[in-house]
C-alpha cells in the first residue's frame, strides 16, 4: 500500500534525482524528516544544499537519500498534477454565486467551485477562507504565502454568514487579522448586491479592511452578475445608472482619505461600475499600480491609455481596401465606438462595430468577455461583416481559441463565411492595419 506523498511522474536524465536512481511512479514522502504535502512543501523544503529524502518505490520499497547541492540547484523531478493533489473545493452556497446561474451542459471544469489558498498564491484565484482552519493559517504564514487573494465582500459578521450561508464565513475579519499580523499580504475584493452589502455596510467593509493596511494592500468592488437562468435561486436586481454612481461617489470619497492618510487610495471600483454609470474612467494615476486587472478594475483605462499611443502609428491611407467588422458587448460598446470612428478616417479602412447582446447568459451579462460562440453565430448570421471580423482576446479560453460554449474559432468563421481575427487590444488592431493593408 502506498503511503501519502507526491507522485512523481517525470525524471530529468541528467539531473540529481536521476544519477541517484529515482523513477517516474516513485513517492516522495518526506524531506529531512517532514511530510511532503504538495508541490508548496517540496519547494520550501528542498530550498536547502543538505537534503535527506524518504522516497517509496512502487512495489512498496522505501529508500533514504542523502543528498548536497547548490541551494538553487533542482532535483529534476516533476510530479503528476503540478504537485498539487486535489484542490479544495467551495463548502459555500453564496446568494450571489456565478456558477449556480450557469446553464446545464457546458463543459465541466466551468462548474468546479475551487476554494485553495494554495491556488491563491499560485495563480491568484479569489478564496474565501470558510474552509480555511487555524492549522492552515499557521502554513500559509510559515510558507510565507504571499500575497493572497481574498473575497471578503461584507466584514459584518453575521450578514457576511447570511450572505455566504456558511456558518465559519463570520470568521474573516480574525482570518485576515493574524494573516495581516504575520505580515502576508492580501488582496480584496466585495462583490455587491444592491440593497444588501453596500451603502453603510461597505463603509463598514472599507473601514475594517482600510484598518489592517498595509498588509491589505487593495479593495475592489464589483457588482454583482446575473444570469438568466437565476430560477429558484436568492432574488436579487442588477445595479442600475444611479446606484452604480453612487458606488462610484462612495468609492472616490474613501479614496481621497486614504490618499491622504496613506497616500495610497486602496480602494477602487471595478470598470463596469462607471461604465453602467457613464461616469469617466479615471486616470492611470488613479489605480494605484493596477493591482487587480483580473478582477476588472482599471482595463478599459489600460485599453484607451493602448490606443492613445497605437492611434499615433494609423496610417492616412492603406493600399488595399479593407472591409470588416468589430464585435464586442454592450458595456463596451460606447469605449469602442469612437475608436473604431477614428480607425474608419484611415482611407481606405471601414470597419462596422456589433455591439451584441448575451443570448447564451441573458441580456443583463453586458461584458464581452462572457459571450459566445453562439452569441456572435447568431447576433452576426446574415449581416455584412466584410473580408474579416475582429473579436477580443477576452472572448476565448486562456491559451486557446475556444468560446465559453466551445464553438472554436474556426467554426465560427466557417458558419459566417468570414476570417475570424482575434487582437489583444488596440495595439494589435492597429498593427493589422498596418501590416495585412
Amino acid at each position: 500500500m502506498r503511503d501519502h506523498g507526491l507522485v512523481i511522474q517525470n525524471v530529468e536524465h541528467d539531473s540529481i534525482a536521476g544519477e541517484l536512481g529515482v523513477e517516474p511512479g516513485d513517492s516522495l514522502l518526506q524531506v529531512n524528516g517532514k511530510p511532503v504535502l504538495d508541490i508548496l512543501d517540496y519547494r520550501y523544503l528542498t530550498a536547502e544544499e543538505n537534503l535527506e529524502i524518504l522516497l517509496q518505490k512502487e512495489n512498496g520499497e522505501q529508500w533514504l537519500l542523502d543528498i548536497e547541492k547548490d541551494l538553487d540547484e533542482p532535483m529534476g523531478i516533476a510530479f503528476i498534477e503540478g504537485g498539487w493533489g486535489n484542490t479544495r473545493s467551495c463548502g459555500n452556497n453564496c446568494i450571489f454565486c456565478f456558477v449556480d446561474q450557469m446553464p446545464h451542459q457546458m463543459r465541466p471544469s466551468l462548474y468546479v467551485k475551487d476554494d485553495d489558498y494554495r491556488l491563491s498564491f499560485a495563480q491568484g484565484n479569489f478564496i474565501t477562507l470558510t474552509n480555511t482552519g487555524p492549522s492552515e493559517l499557521e502554513r500559509i504564514a510559515r510558507l510565507r504565502l504571499s500575497p493572497l487573494y481574498i473575497s471578503v465582500h461584507t466584514t459584518d459578521p453575521r450578514l457576511r454568514q447570511q450572505m455566504m450561508r456558511h456558518r465559519r464565513a463570520g470568521e474573516i475579519m480574525s482570518q485576515l487579522t493574524f494573516l495581516a499580523d504575520k505580515s502576508i499580504e492580501m488582496h480584496t475584493q466585495a462583490v455587491l448586491c444592491p440593497g444588501i452589502n453596500d451603502g453603510e455596510q461597505l463603509n463598514r467593509t472599507i473601514e475594517d479592511l482600510g484598518g489592517l493596511w498595509p498588509a491589505v494592500r487593495s479593495l475592489a468592488v464589483v457588482p454583482v452578475g446575473l444570469t438568466a437562468w437565476r430560477q429558484g435561486l436568492y432574488e436579487l436586481r442588477p445595479y442600475n445608472r444611479d446606484r452604480a454612481g453612487a458606488v462610484i461617489d462612495q468609492v472616490q470619497s474613501w479614496q481621497k482619505t486614504f490618499n491622504s492618510k496613506n497616500d495610497y487610495p486602496f480602494v477602487f471600483a471595478s470598470d463596469e461600475f462607471y461604465l453602467i454609470s457613464g461616469q469617466p474612467i479615471p486616470e492611470a494615476g488613479r489605480y494605484g499600480g493596477f493591482p487587480q486587472t483580473e478582477n476588472g478594475v482599471g482595463l478599459v483605462r489600460l485599453f484607451m491609455d493602448e490606443w492613445e499611443t497605437a492611434s499615433r502609428s494609423l496610417p492616412g491611407q492603406i493600399e488595399k481596401p479593407l472591409r470588416g467588422s468589430v464585435a464586442t458587448g454592450t458595456l463596451a460598446g460606447p469605449v469602442l465606438r469612437p475608436i473604431v470612428e477614428t480607425i474608419n478616417r484611415v482611407k481606405g479602412v471601414q470597419l462596422t462595430l456589433h455591439v451584441l447582446e448575451n443570448e447564451f447568459f441573458g441580456k443583463t451579462v453586458n461584458v464581452a468577455g462572457l459571450l459566445t460562440g453562439r452569441d456572435l453565430q447568431s447576433g452576426l448570421s446574415g449581416r455584412d461583416l466584410g473580408e474579416v471580423l475582429f473579436i477580443p482576446e477576452v472572448m476565448l479560453r486562456r491559451d486557446d481559441d475556444v468560446f465559453l460554449d466551445d464553438m472554436t474559432v474556426a467554426e465560427l468563421g466557417s458558419s459566417l463565411g468570414v476570417v475570424v481575427t482575434v487582437v489583444d487590444g488596440p495595439k494589435d488592431l492597429v498593427q493589422y492595419i498596418r501590416t495585412e493593408f
